[in-house]
């Protein structure tokens, strides 16, 4: 099924030429059912009988927490040995009020059949998929007037201290960013760095030192993903009020700008943007903001352009990935201060609508701003020594 699930639908998917995987995609469509329904007995009853229900009433504890507008489950590859059998789906669900279009979850489900029916017997993300939320623990739901936090192992005081930092963020983006959004954010705090890694189903080690990011998928959408920031305790607890508070305004500015980012989108332009907004407003200085960066322009080791997408992955040295965010956002307040905050807006828009890499920026820059790349990147290195050196 692809596009928008109307509230309260429960779709069935092609399920090959087995009939028992349309019997399969039955039982998923009830257990489906089940969960928008808040019928606890009837979800488990879909459960294998040996063992597996005390677990599934846990479960469905958990998943009641969540305010669903919609549950489904698309069969997307089916497997049979005798009375076993493994099916792999895709579990598509939206939050009521935040998701335009469903978060799609990979998942892969043991089967087992007795008397004549067939039963889960096992529910797990597929393979390279990423887990869920409420796999993690009994999950904690705080609202706030733009946001939306679930949190598994937090405390409901903690939890509300993330609702006063999105619900501060989101007028914060709109007002840089414009109303094409929704305007509603969906924040994830697990337990721990680790719990963090097992929702972006990524090792730890890539995501240590780092507060927060924003899950969801690129590509130019007129109904964005559904987005999700997720938080790294351990990372976001040493920082202060003001380190808090922009790293939430950041995330949310890539939930607003996701319908406009696309595979023609460099990451100098995209984090550049985020962390721009981010500080906007605040008075700080690029010395401030951008210690990294200051000392590499007095050290002169400002020897290319702008950074490559590379230079952004996590895990490297934390020295100069932060010289690379800060060098974006030095690029992105260059062209609010020459071009102008509007223009700066049209120019993130003009790169994405190329839809692909080979050209956006060339375009974008000619179109929008009246400059080339090697101009562009004259005056930025400019802006560093006048700005930092």
């Amino acid at each position: 099924m692809i596009g928008l699930l109307l509230a309260g639908l429960v779709a069935c998917g092609s399920t090959g030429s087995d009939p028992a995987a349309t019997d399969v995609q039955r039982l998923l469509d009830r257990r489906a059912r089940a969960v928008l329904d808040g019928n606890g007995s009837a979800y488990v009853t879909t459960w294998a009988p040996s063992g597996q229900r005390a677990a599934a009433r846990t479960e469905f504890e958990r998943l009641r927490a969540l305010p669903l507008e919609s549950w489904s489950y698309r069969v997307t590859g089916f497997h049979r040995s005798g009375d076993r059998a493994t099916a792999e789906a895709d579990l598509r669900y939206r939050i009521a009020g935040y998701d335009r279009a469903p978060l799609v979850a990979a998942r892969t489900l043991s089967l087992r059949r007795a008397d004549g029916h067939w039963y889960v017997a096992s529910d797990r993300p597929a393979e390279d998929a990423s887990e869920q939320l409420w796999e993690q623990g009994a999950v904690e739901v705080v609202r706030g007037e733009h946001s939306l936090v679930l949190g598994v192992g937090q405390t409901a005081e903690a939890l509300r201290g993330y609702t006063e930092l999105a619900d501060r963020a989101v007028p914060a983006v709109r007002e840089a960013w414009g109303e094409e959004w929704s305007g509603r954010v969906v924040v994830l705090v697990p337990k721990s760095l680790e719990e963090m890694a097992e929702l972006l189903g990524a090792p730890a080690s890539g995501y240590r030192g780092i507060a927060a990011v924003t899950t969801g998928e690129a590509g130019g959408a007129e109904k964005a993903p559904a987005d999700r920031i997720v938080v790294n305790p351990d990372a976001y607890a040493v920082l202060g009020a003001f380190g808090r508070q922009v790293v939430l305004t950041h995330e949310t500015t890539h939930v607003a700008t996701r319908a406009q980012t696309t595979a023609a989108t460099p990451l100098w332009l995209s984090e550049g943007y985020a962390d721009w907004v981010g500080y906007r407003g605040t008075g700080r200085t690029p010395a401030q903001v951008a210690p990294e960066l200051r000392s590499a322009v007095r050290e002169g080791r400002i020897s290319g352009g702008l950074p490559a997408d590379k230079d952004f992955e996590f895990g490297g040295e934390a020295g100069e990935l932060a010289q690379a965010y800060e060098a974006g956002w030095m690029a992105c307040r260059l062209i609010a201060e020459r071009w102008g905050e509007v223009r700066l807006g049209e120019f993130y828009r003009a790169v994405g609508a190329n839809g692909t890499r080979e050209g956006a920026v060339e375009a974008a820059m000619r179109d929008v701003l009246d400059t080339t790349p090697e101009k562009f990147t004259e005056q930025w290195r400019a802006y560093l020594n006048s700005q930092l050196g």
